[in-house]
């Protein structure tokens, strides 16, 4: 599924096509994603103008100049592809074009995306993003609040850095990347955390994200950017999907190692992460 830099790559990718320009068609090829389209969905579309492309979590957010607030999320398989029309996929389900003849289509395979038109006044209170926790990469979240978020945490760090009411956007692969880099082994009781060990786990969590947004993202599977190229943050993973081979900061003996959490794998070096 793709994570934070994910989303936001494609944001950015959408954010010059849409922004200020006018909805000129919109067409919905199939009823439902993984849970049905709003009623009247392109009809709601058509002639709105775009005011701006936000993202909250995972979520993309497209502001519509009717109040309405136009939420997508991709899902499992779905992205986000620019173009100027030509022969659809049968696995293009919603396509639209601007007053400028540019053609957004979004492709969802396995169709789990999600689509919906929200009143820009309850966007808060809509049950995908009512109960999100903090956004990693905003000012207001700080080594100090991330301590909060966790303190008198029993679970295991990793799965309750996964937990979206704790920080909003992170997934599998940027958490076991950030808790190498932090040096903090991913079974640890997440309430154990120190005040240094916070700081180090908030500063890789950042350092983490920002390093994956200039790089696109990763490509592991699905995920591209709305102009077709592929992201290439995965050049650069550390331990994620590295099992068994060396562990790239220390010389441990026995190399990256795997462990099911939560029904994920989770990617780690046992000497170097404590």
């Amino acid at each position: 599924m793709p994570e934070l830099p994910e989303v936001e790559t494609v944001r950015r990718g959408l954010a010059p096509v849409l922004e200020g320009h006018v909805i000129r068609r919109a067409e919905a090829r199939r009823p439902d994603l993984r849970v049905p389209l709003p009623a009247n969905f392109a009809e709601r579309l058509t002639g709105r103008r775009v005011l701006a492309v936000r993202r909250r979590a995972k979520y993309l957010l497209i502001d519509l100049d009717d109040g309405w607030v136009w939420l997508a999320h991709l899902g499992m398989s779905g992205r986000m592809t620019i173009g100027e029309g030509g022969m659809l996929d049968r696995h293009d389900h919603v396509v639209v074009e601007t007053d400028a003849g540019v053609v957004v289509t979004y492709r969802d395979p396995r169709r789990f995306g999600l689509m919906d038109l929200v009143p820009a006044a309850a966007l808060d209170a809509h049950p995908s993003l009512a109960a999100l926790g903090p956004e990693p990469l905003d000012d207001s979240f700080t080594a100090v609040a991330l301590g909060a978020m966790l303190a008198g945490r029993k679970g295991p760090l990793k799965t309750t850095l996964l937990d979206q009411r704790v920080v909003a956007g992170l997934g599998n692969i940027y958490v076991c990347e950030a808790l190498f880099r932090a040096g903090l082994s991913p079974i640890r009781a997440a309430g154990t955390l120190g005040g240094r060990a916070t700081t180090r786990l908030w500063q890789a969590i950042r350092a983490v994200l920002a390093e994956a947004i200039e790089a696109g993202g990763s490509s592991l599977r699905d995920h591209q950017r709305p102009d077709g190229e592929l992201g290439y943050f995965q050049h650069g993973f550390r331990v994620y999907g590295r099992e068994g081979q060396p562990c790239p900061d220390c010389d441990c003996g026995g190399g990256v190692l795997r462990l099911a959490q939560a029904g994920r794998s989770t990617f780690y070096c046992a000497k170097r992460q404590r």
